[in-house]
């Protein structure tokens, strides 16, 4: 049987480059808004921006994190990220083990005790 993981996310990020990858990454895990985040790239974007289609080179982030921390994550991602309207999207995980659902939350509390 699957264990609700409602209260559980999946971030995803993409960036400019690796080097801002890793600054947002280590970011957003040292300060314990994400329990973990995954670099995958260099990745092809295509997209529509300013009335154009652009094509770019990103790298993506996939970050763990609670629906409690979402905010306070995103916010740090804009801080620290070069677009005027970065991607930082959400999808809710339907299901998990019971363990690494309990480990998101733990390293995601705002103490480190959990």
């Amino acid at each position: 049987m699957p264990h609700d993981a409602s209260d559980c996310l999946e971030v995803r990020v993409t960036t400019a480059d690796r080097a801002e990858a890793e600054r947002i990454r280590a970011a957003a895990v040292g300060e314990r808004l994400a329990a973990d985040a995954q670099l995958l790239g260099p990745i092809e974007s295509v997209y529509r921006w300013a009335g154009e289609v652009q094509r770019a080179e990103e790298w993506l982030l996939l970050m763990k994190t609670t629906a409690e921390r979402f905010e306070e994550l995103a916010r740090r991602v804009r801080e620290l990220h070069s677009y005027e309207v970065p991607q930082i999207v959400a999808v809710v995980l339907a299901a998990g083990t019971p363990d690494y659902l309990d480990w998101i939350r733990r390293e995601t509390s705002r103490s480190p005790a959990g």
